[in-house]
């Protein structure tokens, strides 16, 4: 493994972290009450998808490939639809909470798990990317994206925890369309 390795492994992990940094952002906005072991918590689910995609993808270049391209023209609009139902949510609980009375929004760790699905989701793309590499680098180029995912979510969750409890109950519906554009821009990115 010689720099070069290292070097494209962070780039690439920075280019699939921005998706997974957003959807931090919004989740830091809308949770004012996140302990430090919730941030750890999501940044290391954000960091698990973002490491198992890319050696999913791996696997399927050297496995079953033709699935695999046929699934891949599906990824932008699962994406899509994961995100918009999470972004409506938000906004919904939103109404809710001020029909109740003003509270703290709580990310349920079922709706981690999507997010951390629906934001990695494009990055089985990257398994054609590193098909060349063996075994060992595909792993290491992987665990370099998880940690680079990690340090940038906790970023971003800090921030959006920070910027959240000065947005105070309008949070929630800046957090939703952060997650629906994400999901816009997934979807038709893939077009271009």
């Amino acid at each position: 493994m010689n720099s070069v390795f290292f070097i494209n492994s962070i780039a690439l992990g920075i280019g699939l972290a921005m998706d997974a940094f957003s959807v931090s952002l919004a989740n830091g906005l809308n949770e004012c009450r996140m302990t430090k072991k919730k941030v750890i918590l999501i940044a290391f689910t954000f960091a698990f998808f973002q490491a198992l995609m890319p050696i999913i993808g791996w696997v399927c270049v050297h496995t079953i490939i033709n699935w695999f391209s046929a699934l891949e023209k599906v990824i932008p609009y699962i994406a899509l639809i994961l995100l918009s139902y999470i972004g409506i949510s938000m906004i919904r609980e939103k109404d809710e909470e001020e029909e109740v009375h003003e509270q703290c929004t709580i990310l349920t760790f079922k709706k981690l798990i999507v997010q951390g699905i629906a934001t990695s989701i494009d990055a089985l793309s990257v398994g054609f990317t590193i098909a060349e590499y063996d075994a060992l680098h595909a792993l290491s180029a992987s665990g370099i994206i998880a940690l680079v995912t990690f340090i940038i979510c906790t970023f971003g969750l800090v921030l959006g925890k920070k910027a959240g409890s000065k947005l105070g109950r309008k949070a929630n519906i800046f957090g939703g369309i952060i997650l629906i554009i994400i999901g816009l821009e997934i979807f038709i990115s893939s077009f271009f």
